[in-house]
């Protein structure tokens, strides 16, 4: 990956095209070089770049002292991070798979998520906890786990994905100086893919955004599956139907507004995740839909989730991942007899 220099010049374009690592990487060198209490730390970050070279060139640029390797040890990386953040410091740190944050599972729930509350706001969290998540790579067991639904349940976390490279460029930046703890996932599958970003957007976290209009059916849906959506609405659409495509972004807080407002516009729900359904996210999004939508809906809310099993071997993840196929199947059941 090459970098983009940060450095402002008179005629920098404030409009660039990067993929999604490099527009995370833009993230994280702008707010280290705009605020010297941020500090980024993992496994492999520093020299290396990152296994996904997301950090690629910042230990170069802001020193060892910003931007280092740790010890294999997730729980003290965690443990670590808890402590800068109670004493001014804003870190940064990097999980290096999803399925190899599950050892500071206790130090993210118990501390990283309560301290605050426990202090009655006298200690805050301001830290973000970059982990890659999801499948699409080929990857085995513990390389392409969907573990959104952990984070999401805990209450004093905040929990956001991007879907594109410009929400991967301003959230990060969002989330960085949020005030609170931020669980930042980051679909691997859209490492590469590539987009505008501007450098000027901002983003406010705990919005959705709507990434398609369409006025027959609305697909509700998150990080690298928001992409296959878009291949389902385009098929859909060439088919007749007009299918609206809605971004959650931030899976905790959730915007209702935003979510309920496409459903209600439509009178159908898909909701679309790559994890295994039973007590999911999508569970979540499809019990608020039939809380808050009821005398809207035309025909239940459908979901379309990844298989309740364990992640599937390389060669077989094509049949766990949703597909184009199986939204446009569970569209077509969305009572259409009526139209």
């Amino acid at each position: 990956m090459t970098l983009v220099d940060d450095t402002p010049t008179a005629t920098e374009p404030r409009v660039v095209t990067l993929t999604m690592a490099a527009a995370l990487n833009r993230a994280l060198a702008d707010e280290l070089a705009s605020d010297p209490s941020v500090l980024v730390f993992g496994e492999d970050v520093g020299a290396l770049g990152g296994v996904f070279r997301i950090t690629d060139g910042l230990t170069a640029r802001f020193g060892e002292e910003r931007c280092f390797d740790t010890p294999l040890a997730e729980s003290g990386i965690v443990g670590t991070a808890v402590g800068m953040a109670m004493n001014g410091m804003r870190p940064v740190v990097e999980m290096q798979f999803d399925g190899f944050a599950y050892p500071a599972f206790e130090q993210i729930v118990s501390h990283v998520a309560k301290l605050s509350n426990r202090t009655h706001g006298a200690i805050r969290m301001p830290m973000v906890i970059r982990i890659p998540f999801g499948g699409g790579i080929g990857g085995v067991e513990h390389h392409c786990d969907s573990s959104e639904a952990y984070y999401a349940h805990t209450p004093g976390l905040t929990v956001v994905t991007p879907s594109t490279p410009q929400d991967a460029y301003s959230l990060l930046r969002a989330a960085i100086r949020h005030p609170d703890p931020v669980v930042f996932l980051e679909p691997k599958k859209m490492y590469w893919s590539k987009g505008e970003v501007d450098l000027d957007r901002t983003t406010e976290i705990g919005r959705a955004r709507i990434a398609r209009e369409g006025t027959d059916a609305t697909i509700i849906t998150y990080g690298s599956s928001v992409a296959v959506a878009l291949d389902a609405a385009a098929v859909a659409e060439a088919e007749g139907r007009s299918i609206q495509v809605v971004d959650v972004v931030s899976l905790a807080p959730c915007d209702d507004e935003t979510i309920m407002a496409a459903v209600r516009s439509t009178g159908r729900a898909v909701v679309v995740a790559e994890a295994p359904g039973y007590v999911s996210v999508a569970s979540e999004l499809s019990a608020r839909i039939g809380e808050q939508c009821f005398e809207y809906l035309e025909a239940p809310v459908r979901r379309v989730t990844g298989l309740d099993v364990p992640y599937a071997p390389p060669k077989l993840e094509h049949y766990y991942l949703p597909d184009v196929d199986r939204i446009l199947d569970a569209v077509d059941t969305l009572n259409w007899e009526d139209d």
